[in-house]
């Protein structure tokens, strides 16, 4: 039996959704070490010792894998953003789809042919979003990222998947953060004012909306006086929305629920699959905005349009699924929870002079069930949930509405398999096609497609 402190040799031969390598000693023990690659023979620490499994770290890389690569991060080892840059690209994607159907396999049983997985063109730089926790150290505010399994922030601003200039205004902010000597939040306390600078930028308009969350509407004064007394919107000339967040509540949710535009417009606009969208900052948009065009894309692939459909978007966000699929159907029906998502969703219809399109805000699953007790049907549902998946009334609604097709996007496979079983086991359905799309190079992120097809 292992013991805490031992040191074991052994082979990496496998890793876990989390992106820990996994291997196991003499005695059959599995051991969980975060940082290693399949095939690396290291010497490992054990730090965690638990009936059935092991927690250890690197204690030497005896022989390296041939898929290990040195990281182009100075902080990767302690930042909890990316979990692949010690490994190859092509190492990271054989990851990934191995992890879409093995969930479909174990969890949900099906034995489908699995489409090979979209990569991403752009490995740096591609997200469209950032939220940056601001926090005080040694006496000054300082930003960066959470530390992995913490809320310990690693100071640093220069990520590789942010675009730079987010950098630059970051920097700038906390700058004038510490200028003016305003308090950070303190999540032990409750005390400070300034908790999140976050950022959302077009990535074909180049537009970019700049949001702090602050605990009350001190930040609002804040804002105004950085807009005014500083060279913030000539030096940054693609902002064009200032935001105040209030978010006086004791959570580790990022935003609150009341937005003050400080300076600008409301909204910022992008590109989405040839339509324009508008965005607030509640509103739901695909962090890497060139892979979820190809991710719609295969949606709409799936879905096989032939123009006389009439198809539901449940969890709609902001319109951008439903709304790229517009001359493909003969009428959409969007659905959202979020209030300010759905005014978006709205204004995109608007903009585009898409006149085919209707959206409803409310709970995906309430709505869908008041829409099969009133026997409305539609000839294709496009689902895409949260991380926890379609709750049961969703989906017991999505089966009384009897589409010819589901078309599911999920960001986490596990409970996608899971979904799709329940779908399946009315044995009315089948699982003709999964593929898994990389959205989030370099994390541990993945999402994919399913088409769910009534059984003829």
């Amino acid at each position: 039996m292992i013991k805490k402190n031992q040191l074991v040799e052994f082979e990496i031969t496998g890793i876990t959704a989390e992106g820990n390598g996994v291997g196991r000693t003499e005695d059959g023990m599995a051991v969980f070490v975060p940082m290693t690659a399949v095939g690396d023979f290291v010497r490992v620490k054990i730090v965690k010792v638990l009936k059935n499994y092991s927690f250890g770290i690197i204690d030497q890389i005896i022989k390296p894998s041939p898929d290990r690569t040195e990281p182009d991060c100075p902080v990767f080892h302690k930042c909890g953003g990316c979990t692949f840059r010690h490994i190859s690209y092509d190492a990271e994607l054989k990851i990934k789809s191995n992890l879409v159907s093995d969930c479909f396999k174990r969890i949900g049983g099906f034995e489908t042919d699995y489409d090979e997985i979209c990569g991403c063109e752009e490995l740096d730089f591609y997200r469209n979003k950032a939220q940056y926790p601001v926090a005080m150290l040694d006496g000054k505010a300082e930003c960066g990222f959470y530390s992995r399994r913490s809320h310990r922030i690693v100071p640093y601003t220069a990520c590789r998947l942010q675009p730079e200039i987010f950098r630059e205004i970051v920097d700038f902010v906390v700058e004038y953060i510490n200028f003016e000597k305003v308090p950070a939040y303190d999540e032990v306390t409750h005390k400070g004012l300034i908790r999140h600078i976050y950022l959302r930028k077009g990535y074909h308009s180049n537009e970019i909306m700049l949001c702090v969350v602050g605990t009350s509407k001190k930040v609002v004064a804040f804002l105004q006086n950085l807009c005014a007394n500083t060279d913030l919107l000539t030096r940054f000339s693609d902002i064009k929305s200032v935001v105040a967040n209030i978010n006086p509540e004791n959570t580790n949710v990022i935003l609150g629920k009341k937005n003050i535009t400080v300076h600008g417009t409301d909204n910022i606009s992008d590109v989405m699959c040839k339509n324009k969208i508008s965005l607030s900052p509640m509103s739901f948009y695909q962090v890497n905005t060139c892979q979820a065009e190809k991710l719609y894309s295969i949606a709409a692939e799936f879905a096989d349009l032939k123009g006389g459909e009439k198809i539901l978007d449940l969890y709609c966000g902001a319109g951008t699924i439903g709304l790229s699929m517009h001359d493909k159907v003969k009428h959409l029906t969007g659905v959202e929870v979020v209030e300010q998502a759905i005014d978006n969703a709205k204004i995109n219809a608007e903009v585009n002079g898409i006149k085919n399109a209707e959206f409803i805000c409310g709970d995906a699953g309430t709505v869908a069930e008041k829409m099969a007790g009133k026997g409305d049907k539609f000839d294709v549902i496009i689902v895409d949930p949260p991380r926890k998946g379609c709750d049961g009334v969703t989906i017991d609604s999505i089966l009384k509405m009897s589409p010819d097709k589901v078309v599911m996007i999920s960001c986490n496979p596990a409970t996608a398999a899971r979904d799709c079983k329940m779908i399946c086991e009315s044995g009315e359905y089948e699982v003709k096609r999964v593929r898994a799309v990389d959205l989030f190079a370099r994390t541990g992120h993945v999402e994919c497609v399913v088409l769910i097809s009534r059984i003829l």
